[in-house]
């Protein structure tokens, strides 16, 4: 493989790596602090109970996804007729408004749990543009052939600042409310100064029909193409039941008992796993049964969550989170790449933002979904519940889509759609 290919070799490539790094690193701080001040405002000015506090945290997640949801269709259609650079761009301004809300908010104690959830809707809101065009823009700016290594190498930007987010929101917050908020602003602001010094895309014309037409295109590619539609659902199901991140802070502060700064490291340590696994695709990508192996790091993620749920120590339940984290990372690496290799690029943007809807699905429903069993169940009984859930969920993919057991390597499966002869 030669150096002069490889991506971070690539000046656009490393503008797109710097940007995702900044702007995860900023709002995975900024997602962390909301749940942890939610649950505290919950349970100390409303008096609400452990469950009732658990409960809010999955109507918080509830309240990020109803925006993603509306807007998904929109987004992906902007993805693929607008420069994607300004969507980025444009789109983390948002988030860069929301943090400078809330540091002026905490630093002046105008804390509620409705601004709480009126900015985390409107952090929905902003991430749904984000994700289909930050995605979308690394198959224009590196070969084919050396996707999967920058896809990896994407994987680590994503994961180092999931572990540098968490832990350093959690660290700030234990010594000023407004702090993490600052933080943001600053890694925002910098992202999108390095979306912008990105060179222009030249990208294949889009069909110039109706926006609902093109809108409905993408979904008909989806749902027709079985490979796809197996590789977005698995995570939509496995996940959505499987979650833990949303009873963090119960855990942090009922279960296990260790604070803010033991929220942050709890909230760090899947990523922690996952960019060590990062770090070893970058070096080694896999090539061979792919599909096999997605479906087994779901089966690992779910036991590893099993685990988290059940442990009562917390060195143990830091090392559930990070083999979740690294098992998450496998099938999300492998999730990813066959989906941008077996997408057209005039379609890329539609097909990511149905993808990013049902990864925000997972993540936000499926802490609505443990907010519910919570109240129910208690967070141990739910974490527990979801793990065991997430592990049937895998076993009926492999057989409703034997196309993911059959996938043994990235090439391409999607079907050209035969064009209409010259007369």
């Amino acid at each position: 493989m030669s150096d002069a290919t490889h991506p971070l070799r690539i000046r656009d490539y490393r503008l797109v790596w710097l940007t995702r790094f900044l702007s995860v690193s900023a709002t995975s701080a900024l997602v962390v602090v909301l749940g942890a001040q939610t649950y505290q405002v919950a349970r100390t000015a409303h008096g609400m109970s452990t469950a009732e506090a658990a409960f809010l945290l999955g109507v918080l997640g509830l309240a990020q996804f109803i925006p993603f949801l509306l807007l998904t269709p929109v987004a992906g259609l902007l993805a693929d007729k607008l420069d994607r650079r300004f969507v980025v761009a444009a789109a983390t301004g948002i988030d860069l408004a929301i943090a400078l809300i809330l540091a002026l908010a905490n630093g002046s104690g105008a804390v509620s749990l409705s601004l709480l959830f009126a900015l985390a809707a409107a952090h929905g809101a902003a991430r749904v543009f984000i994700g289909p065009s930050l995605s979308a823009i690394v198959p224009n700016v590196v070969p084919a052939e050396q996707l999967p290594r920058a896809i990896a190498f994407s994987s680590i930007a994503w994961q180092s600042a999931a572990v540098i987010g968490p832990a350093l929101g959690g660290f700030l917050l234990a010594r000023g409310p407004s702090l993490p908020y600052w933080f943001g602003c600053v890694a925002l602001t910098l992202g999108i100064t390095a979306m912008l010094a990105i060179r222009p895309i030249t990208r294949p014309e889009v069909a110039k029909d109706p926006p609902l037409k093109l809108i409905a295109e993408g979904a008909r590619f989806v749902w027709h193409e079985r490979f796809l539609l197996g590789c977005v659902s698995l995570d939509l199901f496995a996940v959505l039941l499987g979650g833990a991140t949303a009873m963090l802070p119960a855990f942090a502060y009922d279960v296990l008992h260790v604070g803010d700064e033991g929220l942050g490291l709890m909230r760090a340590a899947p990523a922690i796993g996952a960019a060590l696994v990062g770090i070893w695709l970058a070096i080694s990508p896999l090539r061979s049964r792919v599909g096999p192996k997605m479906l087994w790091a779901v089966v690992v993620y779910g036991l590893a969550t099993v685990a988290f749920g059940l442990s009562k120590s917390f060195p143990l339940s830091l090392a559930g989170l990070t083999v979740l984290g690294a098992a998450d990372a496998i099938s999300v690496f492998i999730r990813n790449t066959l989906i941008q290799l077996n997408t057209p690029d005039d379609k890329r943007g539609r097909v990511s933002s149905i993808s990013g809807l049902a990864i925000s699905a997972s993540n936000e429903l499926g802490e609505m979904q443990s907010g519910l069993a919570a109240a129910l169940l208690g967070p141990i009984g739910a974490v527990a519940l979801g793990g065991a859930a997430a592990i049937v969920v895998t076993a009926l993919w492999s057989v409703i889509f034997p196309e993911l057991r059959g996938a043994k390597t990235f090439a391409p499966q999607y079907r050209e759609p035969l064009k209409e002869p010259v007369t």
